[in-house]
């Protein structure tokens, strides 16, 4: 019997002698896992499931040992007479186990085998976990210390509490980072000046280099990202798919203005030549880079003045969202402060002057007032 099959059956063995204490693997490592009391440094009042980390390897002879203190553990619970003094180090800590960079590589696996997408994890997790010591053990000292090297309420603030945290809850050390995070969030940045469209449409005339010109074009009529213009499926044009190789994966995309899409002929992909084989960041730099210089606005504000657009035209709020990648509340916290007076007035017009609008009792209809005003012109 190998030591995975041995270990189901020394688990329903504890279950059915009712020991109330099951065993697992961590790190290499095996644990205790129970309704227990909490540790003396634990803010908390009452018990709840927890893991006691008893340092025995997971192999069969560390399976043995971790049996026998698995009923240790349950008996006391029973009689009420269990403490952590057994299990704490001096410092109140438990072992530490396995070192950062070994927390981090099982992390790692355990977030792409629950369906976390590796550009997400290259691009907000790696950020953080490259500041910790990897021949270090993984303490809440050591994650605190990484979170406190940010700057406070800003984006990487956020960033590094969310990953800090989620390896936290990994490695199962009573840590939290939503103290530290600050009060930052998107909606807090200030609005910026978006570009009006014939402005957007100028500027585009006025660039050169005609694969630039086409990735500022599929930025303004599409509302991508800035890297997301170098992973794209152009089969079903005017729609375009967003690969999945991308910040938030796979998606589909509308035109809008579709005039846009055609007279810039952006069916025709005409990509600059820079080095595809980096993180999407690093992509999206490149046209920041170039852009940048040359335009009266930053290049990201073609994303933006996109998702006020479809405003205008009327476009379900979630269906924008979901055009962008993100989710509705977010699209809404980003953009809804956004919306101007001007686009107030445009979408106003828009909706009252449809022929189908509905129209007050008694009233005319637009046919019988415009047929009143022609009698009194003749």
């Amino acid at each position: 019997m190998d030591f995975e099959d041995k270990l189901v059956t020394v688990n329903e063995r504890l279950k059915q002698a009712r020991i109330g204490v099951a065993i697992e693997v961590h790190g290499g490592r095996l644990k205790l896992r129970a309704t227990l009391p909490p540790k003396p440094t634990s803010t908390k009042d009452r018990p709840w499931q927890q893991r006691i980390a008893i340092g025995s390897p997971a192999n069969l002879a560390g399976l043995r040992a971790a049996e026998k203190e698995a009923k240790l553990v349950g008996a006391l619970l029973a009689s009420k007479e269990f403490t952590w003094t057994r299990y704490l180090k001096p410092d109140g800590g438990q072992d530490n186990g396995p070192s950062c960079g070994v927390w981090v590589q099982q992390f790692e696996a355990h977030y792409l085998s629950n369906g976390g997408k590796e550009t997400t994890w290259k691009g907000d997790y790696v950020k953080v976990f490259k500041q910790l010591s990897q021949d270090a053990p993984l303490t809440v000292d050591t994650l605190q210390a990484v979170i406190l090297k940010t700057e406070p309420n800003s984006k990487s603030r956020v960033r590094a509490c969310m990953a800090c945290g989620a390896l936290a809850k990994f490695a199962e050390l009573e840590f939290d980072a939503k103290p530290l995070r600050g009060n930052y969030s998107p909606s807090r940045v200030g609005p910026r000046n978006l570009p009006e469209d014939a402005v957007i449409a100028k500027c585009r005339e006025e660039l050169t280099n005609r694969a630039w010109q086409w990735v500022y074009g599929m930025m303004a009529t599409y509302g991508l990202r800035n890297h997301e213009c170098f992973r794209l499926d152009l089969d079903d044009f005017p729609v375009v798919r967003v690969l999945e190789n991308t910040k938030t994966g796979s998606r589909e995309v509308w035109p809008c203005y579709p005039e846009w899409a055609e007279q810039w002929q952006l069916k025709d992909s005409l990509l600059p030549p820079i080095r595809l084989d980096r993180t999407n960041d690093k992509v999206g730099h490149s046209v920041t880079a170039y852009l940048s210089p040359k335009l009266p606005f930053k290049p990201y504000d073609l994303r933006h003045a996109w998702a006020v657009r479809t405003l205008e035209f009327g476009w379900p709020d979630a269906l924008s969202a979901q055009q962008m990648g993100h989710s509705l509340e977010v699209h809404n916290r980003t953009y809804q402060r956004w919306i101007s007076l001007r686009h107030h007035q445009r979408v106003y017009d828009l909706l009252v002057n449809r022929p189908d609008r509905p129209r007050p009792p008694g009233g005319r209809s637009q046919e019988a007032e415009i047929r009143s005003q022609e009698k009194v012109t003749e």
